[in-house]
């Protein structure tokens, strides 16, 4: 928020050659006040804006000069330098603008003489020939002409030179292009000389007066031959595909206008310039001059782009306006049309295509001009209904949904224009009612929303005939605009036709209502929908709408806000069962309306609808309703509510005092949480708190020092303002306290990255830069040691992100951090940064890098690093801070180097041994590190320079040290752990495929490597096979650990990732030596070379991919900066390094060293840098080159030696149509990828078979996008309804995933992708043949896979037009075809493939179609697998025409009435006639769908299907299915459980009819739900079930209309024998779901006589289970042992006792199942159990359970409340709420019947509990309870002591379980604080003095222990032992508050003690309790 600095004006000084400088020295006066002098002054400045200052004066002194002046030498000296000046200043210069400016001005006499001495320079600069200089001149031409008479006229005087200085200047440009050709750098420059020359020209031709009149048009005329010289030229470059088309297309536009300026009569220009564009140029009939200057346009081959030119300058050249070109140019107007609409079918580059659109806008902008005074032929050539609107039309629907936004937007414009030419034909009409207009509404709105276009359109609609006429035919447009909000990548478009709508509505209405009463239906129509979103939508649609329309409804209509906020208002007041204002809105719990208040009271603020967001706090929202959305449960009410907060539209608006302490509220609960989206917005907003605080303080301080009493109260304040400055200064520190003590041992990630980005922020907004007077605040001021050291601690953390802001924070307190420096610490330091630099862990040689980082930058090395550096670097005094990094640098390397040296000379003799003791990667990236961080002007080049080699020399020794093992055949082999002997001969063998290079043994033998007393260096040379030991000598520390291939593996790949890494920068950030002997640069090219060497060989050579990914990321940064360097040889090495690879590949020689793995490993990447870095402004020679080559080796081959190149091409293709960076200059080539790929995948070898797929899966990503969370509103084949539930379940993965991707209309893909048309039809011709042959044995063509595929995410669209060429009905017969394939899960694909092939409208007539092609029951010979396919594409057709929105009118039913007629006609499928249950069960899916669609539409349909006797004949399927008769024993068959689901499904619908029909329960009904849930297959009994469960759920939640069904009543009885006989585990836990719906007092009495157990042995055997089984049954008995132990409480009050066993048992099992290593399932199961039954346990005011049960109860509760996993967390806060909001808790605190974050509930929690204990008098006995959690478990300390003792295991990738949520010191403050507090009220019984014994004597002896742990560790032990050092001061803060109140409890602390936490200082808490030595501080 705060306000923007102004930009310094940056203007480069003038300077003048020595004569001109003697010149003036002459001239000049001694009082100096002629204009000699002045210019004299001002050539000496070195300041430009100065200047510009003398540069102003110089006209006013000239016009003191009389007439006489004129023959001053002094004065025409002067002109002729100011000439020289002008000419000499560069185009941007400001100062040529500002002395063209002045010199306008001269006085008149002046003119003549400047007009000589400026035409006199100008022709110097004319007869330059320098090639170089060129430019400089033709930018001189170009200033002259813009607003400058001098320059102007001295053109005009010069044309002739001019002209021909062009002409020359362009045909050496040109040859010069032709010789630089490999050059791009040169290249560029030259081809943007050449756009200049071209633009240039055609300025001179607009703008000098000579060229209006005729007398210069003849032949011997010199302008006239330069005119033809130049148009020559222009026609050269156009047909020059070499060079840019922005050159080539400025080229079209010149010779376009040369044509018109030369050519006469002017009437016939628009015939020739139509024959040009046509190609029918008669050369007989033009004249010579054209002929010789243009001949390659009237008689070459022109290429597409060169009339694409053309085209561009024929609209933008000509004049269109008025008619000026009469009936020629209207015929001109539509031959353009035409030759565009044909070059729209031939181009496919994307750069053309963008070209191709922006013309064609353009030729809609200049048919408007012609048609508003326009011929009515050309009326009726234009109109809506004429072919070329037509076509028009068509080219805006295909590419409306082009990847490319500039091209969607070019259609935007067409549309918009063919609304306007329309209009124009049908002026003075009533063009509303037009049937144009009504027709194109009608199709737009029919289209799905999902297409983009779709709001292009609508909103040039809106605009064009208004919205109240596309209200008219759907009132429910805006709610279903709004529905799509979820979806980012419509939502700009769905705002912005919102927005289009709703302002033209309001004028609308505004224009028809003379009352105010049109608000209220303005509000209707667009607010009210917008509330319920905000209320009721999902978390997308609420956050988009936010985002994008709210703020967009606000600011249009700013005065809506106060009737949101009452709408609002009204519904969170409202109570539960009263009449609301606004029902949709919800509840008085609404969490949706309070969410919406604050969003739209954010948007308000923030936009500068609400005048004083303080002054309206009152009216608009509560104090408690800010604090209840601070700690909302869901993140966005929290965010929006601290966005009210912080938001402001004025930057300097005065923060209250009421928004800080709510800030400082929100800040203590809202830091840890664990979205990043979250915390990045809550730091964003902070951050403009801050700056809203820092820009106000500055008003404030201007106030207080302006001493204005007398004045009245300022606006700002109403408070003095030294008062506020002084709130403002207390509320920072505040802040910054809260911050720092969040950065507590074992805090989470999310808190330590909210504190130091906040911090970050702090230190950032609040800094002093010089000049500034006052500031507010400083961070530095709030820094001592602790806070110092506690940022340094940030450094151990294993999230990096952690470790970079707080470096980041450190270097900003740079100046504080020298405070607080102690070189014994320093030290210690710099020697933990050594030894964490050789850990095993690679996030320790993170933190060693930006601990060496953070001591170079502190200037706080130890002395004894100066031995690295020469004497006189090493002495040298009084360096500037950038020289101090520099020579801190240069020592941490070398010293570091040295390091690494001899590690990897020990490496070099065992691997091992470096792996296991010293990992070399660390040091590599501490070097890294430290480069990364210096300033590129280096100082001590001298003594970098031999740093630089032996790095490089190190890095290629490390390497070749590890690559064995990286390029092993099967690097990521080497995991099992190698610590016995299976383990060991695996990693032998492993190894013994790697050739051998040491003298160790090593690859021979692999070691075991255990632990051993004693171990020398030495001995490794000396190793035979016997050795079974290893251990690093690191001083007197003996190292022992297991040596593991894991070790090994990550040891060598990390090395390689370090070094490649660091390669990549050096080249990137250090100079080149342009020449050898040059003293400026570090890196020779030969040594630049000798990097692209290696990475060549490691990228192509190296199997692990961490190794060659990481290799790829350095080489990139090599090629990038090869690409941009001026050396021609290193520029060309990408080109030759790409060219030897190709050549490589294409040989199959198996001497090869090419990685040949399925994937290629690195080549892919190798080439893909090589070409990503190539200029993306060039012509991309090398792409082009490059696919040609690998597209011919990726195709179809018959040799079995091109397999190889065959792979590597493919999956080379794969990379390149992934990499983002090549854009749209990949996609001409999609198609032939796709032809490879779908041929490749027919391939009889395997490894072309996988590469093609991956391939294809690649090309499926970037045509259609990438995959998307959801895709609800596209055209997709799920079901909608719970009665179809079933089928979305069912659908196959493949189709899930496909509906992920964005879908295409035929018209678009095949336009995009001709070549694709024919191919993909020839080969489904191809695979439909192959499927429908009579051979016996059936081809299964591989290639149906992959062309079904494509097909299913094409769809036709009612916007595809009629023409024939791309239509996609000649694939329909094929894709029926492919139905009948004998592979099962081919079939179901051409099912969904079929359906988007058919119009909706079509889709009845083609299911009647299929059903006739169905055998009937008297045919004798059928396939099996062509009626299954046949019914499939059946059932999807149906299912799509149920979903469509024809769904409700009576077409449809009509439709579906016929349809079951058809389907009747072949019910023998689904009968016993059929033998195949495969068939059989997807006929009784048609049937039942069809009853579904039926039912769906309209409740009285029933009769209808009565009348067709269909229930009837569904009776008799059930009845004589096997459901009634039963199988066979043993009958076992392909497809049974698909058909008894099937049937199932079925016969429930006809028992729901029936009971529907009459309330029978047993008439007409030929199976019951009885003789169903005794099924013998699960199958039938898992499907009863769970529509049994649905109807019980929906009566237990009162959703049931009526309750439960009579047929369901009474049935308790039948799930208890069921529950104790069933073993099938899904239909178990349905069943036990179904008894937890039931309410027990119906069904628990019966279990005695029915299934022989007491209630009490029910319960029993219910817990059993819940402590036995898995964990959805687990899940599922808990809730009901617990429904049934509440039940048993509430209705048996007074023998409560004889279930107190069960009662612990059942407490001890909700314990164990709250653990955290149990699923999440369970876990919430035992939060709806605690949540169930808080009342009756938790909160009771008569405790039932004992203390310590209840107690445990609420640990369950706080141990939830931590939990890692927001569900659960979430789930528990509602056990917080439920405990908080009765009526003996609600007083506890002031957020009773509030949701709440769980951050905030835990506090809370605590907060009742002491209220409670309160309550209940159990203070004394619940106290030791409540002290042992603050205390901790036992283990806890017993792990901290053997953490310190056991050996150390590196199991890299194993990881423990971790919370990153939970903090377990906030828990122990929060209880501390709620004890102290309840200890503090009197009325209570202290424990005795036994249990208070008891308890200190505990605590001293965790104290001594803790001393002497903390003893043991060693210096700098935060940093060498983490993991150990956290756990100790976690239990050291444990006890220190166990301390505190055991301290209390004896009165030996007066009420002081009261307000002391546990965040005391380290140094006071130490004083109280532990000794410990300094060096464990």
């Amino acid at each position: 928020m705060g306000v923007k600095k102004k930009k310094e004006m940056q203007v480069a000084a003038l300077t003048i050659c020595h004569q001109d400088l003697e010149t003036l020295k002459s001239f000049a006066d001694v009082e100096g006040k002629n204009l000699a002098s002045l210019l004299l002054h001002c050539v000496q400045l070195t300041d430009g804006v100065l200047q510009i200052h003398y540069i102003k004066q110089i006209v006013p002194l000239l016009e003191k000069a009389d007439k006489n002046g004129m023959c001053d030498p002094t004065i025409q000296s002067c002109l002729d330098i100011l000439a020289g000046i002008y000419l000499s200043l560069s185009l941007k210069n400001p100062l040529k603008k500002v002395l063209a400016s002045s010199l306008n001005s001269l006085p008149e006499f002046f003119l003549p003489e400047a007009m000589h001495r400026f035409t006199s320079r100008l022709r110097e600069e004319l007869n330059t020939t320098d090639l170089y200089s060129y430019r400089k001149v033709t930018d001189n031409i170009s200033s002259c002409m813009e607003n400058f008479n001098l320059g102007r006229a001295s053109v005009n005087n010069l044309l002739k030179n001019v002209l021909h200085f062009l002409q020359k200047s362009l045909i050496e440009i040109l040859e010069e292009n032709r010789k630089c050709a490999g050059n791009h750098i040169i290249q560029t420059q030259l081809m943007n000389d050449l756009l200049v020359g071209i633009r240039v020209s055609m300025m001179l031709v607009q703008k000098v007066q000579d060229f209006q009149g005729n007398l210069w048009k003849t032949s011997d005329s010199p302008i006239w031959q330069n005119m033809c010289g130049l148009l020559s030229i222009f026609t050269k470059v156009l047909s020059d595909d070499d060079l840019l088309q922005t050159v080539q297309s400025t080229s079209g536009l010149a010779i376009i206008l040369f044509i018109k300026t030369m050519f006469h009569p002017s009437e016939k220009i628009p015939h020739l310039i139509s024959s040009v564009l046509l190609r029918s140029v008669d050369c007989t009939s033009v004249p010579e001059w054209f002929m010789s200057s243009c001949r390659s346009l009237c008689c070459g081959d022109i290429s597409q782009s060169a009339v694409l030119f053309l085209c561009q300058g024929t609209l933008a050249m000509l004049d269109w306006q008025n008619g000026s070109m009469g009936r020629s140019g209207e015929a001109l107007l539509l031959d353009t049309a035409h030759v565009l609409f044909t070059l729209s079918s031939q181009i496919k580059e994307p750069t053309l295509e963008m070209f191709l659109s922006r013309i064609l806008a353009s030729w809609t902008n200049s048919a408007i001009q012609v048609l508003e005074s326009s011929s009515p032929s050309l009326t009726d050539s234009l109109n809506g209904n004429s072919s070329i609107v037509g076509r028009l039309l068509e080219y805006v629907y295909t590419h409306w949904e082009h990847p490319l936004d500039a091209l969607r937007h070019q259609t935007k414009i067409m549309f918009k224009n063919l609304l306007q030419m329309h209009r124009l034909t049908v002026e003075g009409a009533d063009f509303v009612p037009d049937p144009f207009f009504v027709e194109l509404t009608e199709s737009l709105l029919r289209l799905e929303w999902h297409i983009k276009g779709k709001y292009t359109c609508l909103g040039c609609l809106v605009e064009c005939i208004g919205v109240e006429h596309i209200l008219a035919i759907d009132k429910t447009i805006p709610s279903q605009i709004l529905e799509v909000m979820g979806d980012q990548s419509l939502v700009p478009y769905a705002s912005d036709l919102l927005e289009t709508m709703f302002r033209n509505h309001k004028s609308h209405l505004k224009s028809q209502t003379a009352e105010s009463s049109w608000i209220d239906q303005w509000h209707e129509t667009w607010v009210s929908p917008l509330l319920f979103i905000l209320c009721e939508g999902n978390l997308d649609q609420k956050s988009y709408v936010i985002d994008y329309y709210l703020p967009k409804l606000l600011s249009y209509s700013p005065e809506s806000l106060q009737y949101m906020v009452k709408i609002l208002q009204t519904s969170i007041d409202a109570k539960t069962g009263q009449e609301q204002s606004f029902p949709s809105l919800g509840s008085c719990n609404s969490r949706g309306a309070l969410g919406a208040l604050m969003a739209c009271l954010r948007i308000a603020r923030a936009h500068g609808h609400l005048q004083s967001a303080t002054d309206t706090w009152e009216n608009l929202v509560s104090d408690a309703r800010i604090k209840q959305g601070l700690i909302h449960q869901h993140c966005q009410i929290r965010i929006d509510t601290l966005g009210l907060l912080c938001e402001s539209n004025r930057s300097t608006e005065i923060v209250s005092m009421e928004e800080m302490q709510w800030i400082q509220f929100f800040i203590t609960y809202n830091l840890n949480s664990q979205s990043p989206g979250v915390r990045q917005q809550i730091c964003s907003l902070l951050k403009k708190l801050f700056c809203r605080i820092q820009e106000s303080s500055q008003v404030l301080y201007k106030l207080e020092q302006s001493k204005s009493k007398r004045e009245p109260e300022n606006e700002l304040t109403k408070q003095h303002p030294s008062v506020s400055l002084q709130q403002y200064k207390n509320f920072m520190s505040s802040i910054c306290n809260s911050l720092f003590e969040a950065l507590f041992a074992g805090s989470s990630y999310s808190t330590r990255f909210s504190a130091l980005t906040i911090l970050g922020s702090i230190a950032e907004v609040f800094h002093v830069p010089e000049g500034r007077i006052y500031t507010v605040y400083q961070l530095s001021h709030d820094i001592d040691v602790g806070r110092f050291q506690t940022l340094m601690e940030c450094f151990t953390s294993t999230f990096e992100d952690v470790k970079i802001l707080a470096f980041d924070l450190l270097m900003k307190l740079s100046k504080t951090a020298v405070h607080f420096q102690d070189s014994e610490k320093l030290q210690g330091l710099f020697q933990a940064a050594l030894e964490l630099s050789t850990s095993t862990k690679p996030y320790d040689c993170v933190t060693a890098s930006y601990l060496l980082n953070f001591l170079i930058w502190q200037d706080a090395l130890p002395s004894s690093l100066s031995a690295y550096l020469t004497q006189q670097v090493a002495c040298d005094n009084g360096d500037t801070p950038a020289a101090v990094v520099e020579r801190n640098t240069l020592m941490v390397i070398k010293c570091l180097m040295e390091n690494l040296e001899e590690e990897v000379s020990q490496a070099e003799n065992s691997l091992l041994q470096a792996a296991a003791a010293f990992p070399m990667y660390g040091r590599v990236h501490c070097i890294t590190g430290a480069l990364q961080k210096l300033s590129l002007n280096l100082q001590l080049v001298s003594e970098w320079r031999p740093v630089v080699e032996k790095l490089l020399l190190m890095s290629y020794r490390l390497s070749t040290v590890v690559s064995p093992v990286i390029q092993s055949s099967s690097p990521e082999g080497l995991i099992p752990m190698d610590t016995d002997s299976e383990s060991a001969s695996r990693l032998h063998m492993i190894l013994n495929e790697i050739q051998p290079r040491d003298t160790n043994d090593y690859f021979n033998q692999a070691k075991i490597l255990k632990e051993h007393d004693s171990f020398d260096m030495k001995d490794l040379n000396a190793s035979v096979v016997n050795i079974d030991t290893s251990t690093e000598i690191k001083g007197k520390e003996v190292k022992t650990c297991d040596v593991t291939a894991q070790m090994v593996l990550v040891c060598c790949w990390r090395s390689m990732k370090e070094v490649a890494l660091l390669l990549g920068m050096l080249c990137q950030l250090l100079p080149m030596q342009p020449v050898p002997e040059s003293s400026d640069g570090l890196l020779t090219v030969e040594q630049v070379k000798e990097i692209g060497d290696y990475f060549k060989q490691h990228l192509l050579q190296s199997r692990h991919r961490g190794a060659f990914e990481l290799a790829y990321t350095g080489f990139v940064k090599l090629t990038e900066v090869l690409n941009r360097c001026p050396n021609v040889s290193l520029q060309k090495l990408p080109e030759q390094w790409l060219w030897s690879v190709l050549e490589e590949i294409k040989c199959s020689d198996p001497s090869s060293k090419l990685c040949a793995t399925r994937r290629s490993a690195g080549i892919p990447f190798y080439i893909q840098a090589l070409l990503a870095s190539e200029p993306k402004k060039g012509r991309m020679d090398l792409l082009k080159i490059t696919m040609k080559e690998l597209i011919s080796l990726a195709g179809p081959t018959d040799d079995i030696q091109s397999t190889v190149p065959q792979v590597h091409a493919l999956n080379i293709l794969r990379a390149l149509f992934r990499d983002t960076r090549l854009g749209e200059n990949i996609i001409p080539y999609v198609a032939d990828g796709a032809k490879a790929a779908i041929l490749g995948f027919t391939s009889p070898v395997w490894a072309v078979r996988n590469s093609s797929t991956l391939l294809f899966s690649a090309l499926i990503t970037r045509i259609f996008g990438v995959k998307r969370a959801k895709d609800e509103h596209s055209k997709t084949n799920s079901a909608e309804g719970k009665e179809e539930d079933w089928v979305a379940r069912a659908k196959t993965k493949e189709q899930r995933v496909c509906n992920l991707f964005r879908r295409m209309t035929g018209r678009e893909f095949f336009s995009r992708f001709p070549e694709l048309y024919p191919f993909l039809l020839k080969q489904l011709e191809t695979v439909a043949n192959t499927v429908d042959s009579d051979m016996g044995e059936p081809n299964r063509h591989p290639s149906m896979f992959l062309l079904l595929l494509v097909l299913e995410r094409l769809y036709a669209s009612p916007m595809d037009g009629t023409s024939s060429a791309l239509s996609m009905g000649p694939f329909v017969p094929f894709i029926v075809r492919c139905g009948h394939s004998p592979v099962y899960h081919s079939r179901e694909m051409a099912a969904r493939a079929l359906v988007p092939f058919v119009m909706i409208d079509h889709i009845p007539n083609t299911i009647r179609t299929l059903l006739s092609t169905l055998p009937s029951c008297t045919d004798q010979c059928f396939r099996q697998n062509h009626i299954h396919g046949t019914l499939l594409q059946v059932f999807h057709l149906l299912q799509a025409y149920s979903d469509s929105k024809h769904g409700t009118n009576s077409d449809f039913q009509h439709e579906l009435t016929d349809i079951t007629v058809c389907t009747k006609a072949k019910l023998w499928l689904a009968k016993r006639q059929n033998p195949c249950l495969v068939t059989r069960a997807v006929c009784i899916d048609i049937l039942f769908l069809l009853t579904c669609c039926l039912n769906k539409s309209a409740k009285d349909n029933q009769p209808v299907l009565e009348s067709l006797g269909f229930w009837e004949e569904v009776r008799g399927i059930i009845s004589g299915s096997e459901l009634i008769t039963g199988f066979p024993w043993a009958f076992k068959a392909p497809g049974l459980p698909q058909y008894l689901q099937s049937l199932t499904r079925l016969a429930i619908a006809a028992v729901w009819a029936a009971a529907a029909k009459s309330g029978e329960r047993e008439r007409n009904v030929p199976i019951s739900f009885s003789q169903l849930l005794e099924s013998a297959f699960p199958e039938v009994r898992s499907l009863t079930l769970e529509a049994l469960l649905e109807k019980f759920l929906a009566a237990a939640s009162g959703l049931g209309e009526k309750g439960l069904p009579p047929l369901l009543c009474n049935m308790g009885e039948k799930f208890l024998l069921l529950a104790m006989k069933e073993n099938h585990p899904e239909c178990f836990c349905k069943i036990l779901k179904i008894l937890h719906c039931m309410d027990p007092g119906e069904w628990l009495p019966q279990t005695e006589h029915c299934v022989h157990l007491t209630p009490k042995e029910f319960l029993i055997w219910t817990m059993d289970i819940a402590s036995n089984e898995r964990s959805e049954i687990q899940s599922v008995a808990l809730r009901l042992a617990s429904k049934v132990i509440s039940h048993h409480m509430q209705t048996c009050v007074e023998n409560r006792e004889l279930i107190a066993a069960e009662l612990k048992q059942w407490v001890q099992l909700v314990i164990l199942s709250c653990e955290d290593h149990l699923p999440t399932e369970s876990r919430l199961a035992v939060v709806e159990v605690l949540t169930s039954t808080t009342p009756l346990f938790l909160t009771n005011p008569h405790p039932i359970l004992e203390l310590q049960d209840t107690l445990a109860l609420w640990k369950c509760v706080l141990t939830l409340l931590q939990s890692e996993e927001q569900a659960v967390r979430d789930a528990a806060t509602e056990t917080v709420t439920t405990a908080m909001s009765q009526e003996n808790t609600c007083q506890s605190t002031e957020f009773a019947f509030c949701q709440v974050d769980a951050s905030i509930a835990l506090a809370l929690a605590l907060a009742v509990l002491c209220d409670l204990l309160q309550q209940w008098d159990q203070l004394a006995p619940g106290l030791p309870i409540l002290l042992g959690w603050l205390l901790g478990e036992s283990d806890d300390l017993v792990a901290c002591v053997e953490s310190m003792h056991q050996v150390e295991e590196d199991y890299l990738f194993e990881k423990a379980e971790v919370n990153f949520w939970a903090e377990t010191l906030l828990f122990v403050k929060y209880l501390c604080k709620h004890l102290f507090c309840l200890l503090s009220k009197s009325g209570w019984r202290p424990p005795s003095p036994e249990m208070l014994c008891h308890l200190q004597r505990m605590v001293s002896e965790q104290c001594h222990l803790l001393s002497q742990l903390f003893r043991e560790l060693p210096p700098a032990a935060e940093f060498v032992k983490t993991v150990e050092f956290t756990r100790l001061r976690i239990q050291e803060e444990r006890t220190l508050a166990c301390l505190r109140l055991l301290a209390f409890l004896e009165g030996k602390e007066g009420e002081d003690t009261l307000v002391l936490s546990v965040w005391d200082s380290y140094a006071e808490a130490r004083q109280l309790t532990l000794p410990r030595t300094e060096a464990a501080c």
